[in-house]
């Protein structure tokens, strides 16, 4: 008899993604055996056999999205057949019709943990963007690689930050355009959204993406473990999956396990209308009213984001600026623009508590100064604090050195352990994706006996808010205070001609350089500023000059011209200023 295997309902949308095809057509199975893995959102479930038999046909192919009730493979057995009822305790089919076994509970059969015991080249604990990236690396050099992933491919900035957050901003950047058109010539169009649309758009593009990495490391032959790995000695790592424990043998062990939100210990942050940055990127509903305590890159990006979908945003920042590492002159154009926009901004203030009110309301108590300031909230967002997953590894069996929380380590980024590598947040040193990815080349490079360092010298960052803002190198008080004769070089968007063009013609570009016109700093605020920040980059990282620079030739009209012109200013005038 021929029984087809549907796609079972995981949770509230129709459609799911098949990851992983865990058998082929002609293949022998039993009751138990795995047959497929589904993936929708955030859940994820392995479907196994109610039957045994033959795999007649497979019906889809894998990584496609198939509706649920769609069938997935035919099993041709016979009614009855189970495998022995000491090894697996599987649910009875249902019926014995074609779609015999749906009903059965693809779920709940429960089997024995499958023990496994491997050896690699290189074993990495943390799939996110320092450890994927530096297990490809190594694949590609010709390593057998291991990753061992607690979640998801991907980490922290594409499942819950850097990704995200940027579908959200890309969503606002086309409605904030829709509300704008008249200035266009277009006539008047009213702006409206959906946010839970938003958030499922949003959720589409990480799944891509997460589906795109798990892609990435089948094509370059790494193992996938998924689960919590403990270390048992230098070269050891006890694995515990859902369904499986591992015991993984390696000649050297990256440790990129990441960073979560900090839980603070503030009376009231344990009320349910306080989010942290995983739970704001879920809300399917906006409130009338948001708080946000921290001023910083989360805080300020979801300033903006809230403020353009109406929410009323009141902003407590416990420095004398909001973006406290930002150049000081471009932190307060930020700070104007947002003030225009009607977001309210404390600064030099610290939330002191947050209390329940009768209306459903919160209360939210922060002191500046001699003062205490009451704001009334529906929600609060608490974006300040990150702790470091260092904790339940086994880092102090093998006797890994800690600054604090941090992992302790060199300029090849090896800790005081030898073989032992940490990259990303757990070593304390920059809080970016793009600086763990190089991290993750760096400590391949090392591991394959090639001696780099690790330079911090010319880190890019980027801030998602309405106008960008991007920087490289030291800001303008950073230099002074290293003893350098500054000189500085500014030019406005306002007199470029692409950003007139655009519409967008708030921010300026700000060169900083030394009295003989080395570059040591660039701090863009204006739109695309993430796009041409890259080019202070290089210009840093390879010593240029601001000379270097006005005698590379910019395409015309393009915002990048904005470059050049400040470079200019650094020690004469901008060519197109009065």
């Amino acid at each position: 008899m021929n029984y087809d295997i549907f796609m079972p309902k995981l949770g509230t949308t129709s459609k799911y993604k098949l990851t992983r095809i865990s058998v082929e057509a002609g293949q022998e199975i039993k009751v138990g055996d795995k047959l497929f893995e589904v993936e929708a959102g955030k859940a994820s479930k392995a479907v196994y056999s109610e039957y045994q038999g033959v795999i007649k046909e497979l019906l889809v192919e894998e990584f496609s999205e198939i509706e649920v009730g769609k069938p997935v493979l035919i099993i041709e057995g016979e009614e009855g057949q189970t495998k022995e009822k000491e090894t697996v305790a599987a649910p009875k089919p249902q019926s014995t019709t074609s779609k015999g076994g749906i009903k059965g509970g693809y779920f709940d059969i429960k089997i024995k943990k499958a023990k496994k015991d491997m050896t690699c080249d290189i074993a990495i604990l943390g799939g996110g963007p320092g450890g994927y990236v530096a297990a490809i690396k190594g694949a590609q050099e010709g390593k057998k690689v291991i990753v061992i992933e607690k979640d998801k491919l991907g980490g922290t900035c594409l499942n819950r930050g850097c990704i995200p957050t940027k579908a959200l901003v890309r969503s606002v950047e086309v409605l904030e355009n829709i509300k704008s058109s008249e200035k266009y010539g277009l006539g008047k169009f009213e702006g409206n959204y959906d946010l839970g649309k938003m958030i499922d758009r949003k959720n589409q593009v990480v799944e891509q993406l997460v589906s795109g990495i798990g892609n990435l490391m089948e094509s370059n032959n790494i193992t996938v473990l998924y689960g919590a790995g403990k270390f048992e000695d230098k070269n050891t790592l006890l694995v515990e999956g859902k369904d499986f424990d591992a015991t993984v043998k390696a000649e050297n062990i990256i440790i990129a396990t990441g960073s979560r939100p900090a839980v603070l210990p503030i009376p009231g942050i344990d009320n349910p209308n306080v989010l942290n940055s995983t739970e704001i990127l879920d809300m399917r509903k906006l409130p009338s009213s948001m708080v946000i305590v921290g001023g910083g890159v989360i805080g300020m990006e979801f300033a903006f984001i809230l403020n353009s979908l109406g929410v009323q945003v009141t902003v407590v920042e416990m420095m004398p600026q909001i973006l406290s590492i930002v150049d000081q002159e471009v932190a307060e154009e930020l700070h104007n623009v947002a003030i225009t926009k009607g977001i309210r901004i404390h600064t030099s203030a610290k939330l002191e508590r947050i209390e329940k009110i009768e209306n459903g309301g919160n209360l939210v108590i922060v002191e500046k100064g001699d003062q205490k300031i009451n704001l009334v909230a529906e929600k609060i967002f608490i974006s300040i604090g990150r702790a470091l997953n260092t904790e339940d590894m086994g880092l102090e069996k093998i006797g890994v050195e800690m600054e604090k929380r941090a992992i302790k380590v060199d300029k090849y980024l090896q800790t005081n352990v030898e073989g032992i590598y940490a990259i990303g947040d757990v070593n304390g040193q920059y809080m970016l994706a793009h600086v763990a990815s190089t991290e993750g080349f760096i400590a391949i490079d090392n591991i394959l006996g090639k001696e780099k360092k690790m330079e911090y010298h010319a880190v890019p960052s980027a801030i998602f808010t309405h106008p960008e803002i991007a920087c490289v190198g030291l800001t303008e008080k950073e230099a002074v205070d290293k003893g350098f004769e500054v000189k500085i070089g500014k030019f406005p968007y306002a007199a470029n001609g692409k950003s007139l063009a655009a519409g967008e013609e708030a921010g300026f570009v700000k060169i900083i350089a030394d009295e003989h016109g080395k570059i040591l700093g660039g701090w863009i605020i204006g739109y695309s500023a993430s796009d041409l920040i890259p080019q202070i980059t290089l210009a840093i990282n390879n010593g240029l000059t601001v000379e270097d620079v006005v005698n590379t030739i910019y395409a015309h009209p393009t915002i990048s011209e904005c470059i050049p012109e400040a470079c200019h200013g650094v020690f004469g005038h901008p060519i197109h200023l009065p």
